[in-house]
């Protein structure tokens, strides 16, 4: 049984339908599958993956023919409540209540964003404030006007395909506000916003509130100098800052990572309950469409030899950071076990590194170290070799990954 239909569930479900499983079923709570490429209409989606550059709705499609194609049973408007034992989840759909038992059950419930409220932004409650998921499902699924003039707070890739989605919906994007030194995405995409749209990168500032009554009227900033400015709009749009959507996990007393706030797993996608797999931006919110559909490609191996021996080894190592990083994954490791997919670890950090020296340790002994050549912006990710992995202990300590 897959729990959720976005990239990564459709991914392990294809590659497990098409290896021969019996039966392979995928549960979404959404009215369509697709997860979050359906709604974002701009093209990016497929380059890493399927080697090919498509729209979010032409990926998402890709993924859901693939699956059903391979013989997987797609059940949208089905939502898992809870578990009532070892792999038997509870759900609700149209049909009523039903309890489902799974020899394995692979989580792929994905990512959200902070909306206002998590991110404790005073003010009244005025329509016009959205995520950028309501966002692109207000203007690409129904089709609903959004405003005349919009602030997009955030400025990683999710906020530059806001300010898209926006354009495309007639509106005026009156400016772009990060409380970073400066925006976190590619070069092109920032020129582009700045030059082809118009709209102004506000960095070193952050929203203090937002004004307005029955309709936003503005949004106040205070600038890290202590100025303090309020900027007219009746739309303002949070991007960014994920959170995983590990409600389900945490319900059937799976250990969560403190870093990722997701499963803690190990190379393998396993978890510490057997038999439970996670994949996806459930584990590393938040990475593109094609890392997560890479997860489920990549984890169906371990999936299919579960279903074979009913062996459940999870790593048995913790690794962890310390600041200005934020969190590893995989976050589990077996010194004698495989290495994770591509033979990295993906990791976080809060503020911009110039060329930074990350060291892993164990104990006080050092598995790795290396310097970057590059500079690490937050949001963006950070690679790890994970060729230090056999040198750990497998009864020692946490493995800890810090930065000089």
């Amino acid at each position: 049984m897959v729990i959720g239909a976005g990239p990564a569930g459709l991914a392990v479900a294809a590659r497990l339908a098409a290896a021969g499983v019996d039966r392979v079923e995928v549960l979404d709570r959404e009215e369509h599958a697709g997860g979050i490429p359906r709604h974002c209409h701009h093209t990016g989606f497929g380059l890493r993956e399927l080697r090919r550059m498509m729209t979010g709705p032409d990926y998402a499609r890709h993924h859901i023919a693939a699956a059903t194609g391979a013989g997987a049973r797609l059940r949208t408007a089905v939502t898992a409540t809870g578990w009532a034992g070892p792999r038997t989840v509870d759900v609700t759909g149209p049909t009523g209540l039903e309890r489902i038992t799974a020899t394995a059950v692979v989580l792929a419930t994905g990512a959200r964003e902070r909306p206002r409220s998590a991110r404790l932004i005073p003010g009244a409650r005025p329509a016009g404030v959205l995520t950028t998921g309501q966002l692109q499902q207000a203007v690409s699924t129904h089709h609903q006007s959004v405003g005349r003039r919009a602030v997009v707070v955030g400025a990683e890739h999710i906020s530059y395909s806001a300010v898209l989605t926006l354009r495309h919906a007639g509106a005026e994007v009156a400016a772009m506000v990060t409380d970073l030194p400066r925006h976190q995405t590619y070069r092109a995409f920032d020129l582009g916003a700045r030059l082809c749209h118009g709209v102004p990168l506000l960095t070193d500032a952050t929203v203090t509130e937002l004004t307005g009554r029955g309709r936003l009227e503005g949004v106040r900033l205070r600038h890290r100098d202590g100025r303090t400015a309020t900027i007219g709009c009746d739309t303002v749009v949070f991007t960014g800052d994920w959170i995983p959507d590990h409600e389900l996990a945490r319900s059937a007393g799976i250990a969560l990572d403190p870093g990722t706030r997701g499963p803690a797993a190990d190379a393998e996608f396993r978890t510490g309950e057997p038999g439970v797999f996670a994949v996806g931006n459930l584990l590393h919110p938040v990475e593109t469409a094609d890392i997560a559909a890479l997860d489920g490609r990549f984890a169906a191996a371990p999936v299919l030899r579960y279903l074979t021996d009913q062996r459940w080894t999870a790593g048995p190592v913790p690794v962890r950071v310390e600041a200005p990083l934020r969190w590893v994954a995989p976050n589990r490791i077996d010194p004698d076990g495989p290495r994770p997919p591509l033979d990295r670890f993906s990791l976080r950090t809060s503020r911009f590194l110039a060329r930074p020296v990350l060291t892993v340790s164990q104990d006080g002994r050092t598995l790795h170290r290396r310097r970057l050549a590059r500079t690490v912006a937050p949001t963006r990710p950070l690679h790890l070799p994970a060729d230090w992995i056999a040198r750990a202990d497998a009864h020692g300590g946490p493995v800890r990954i810090t930065v000089e």
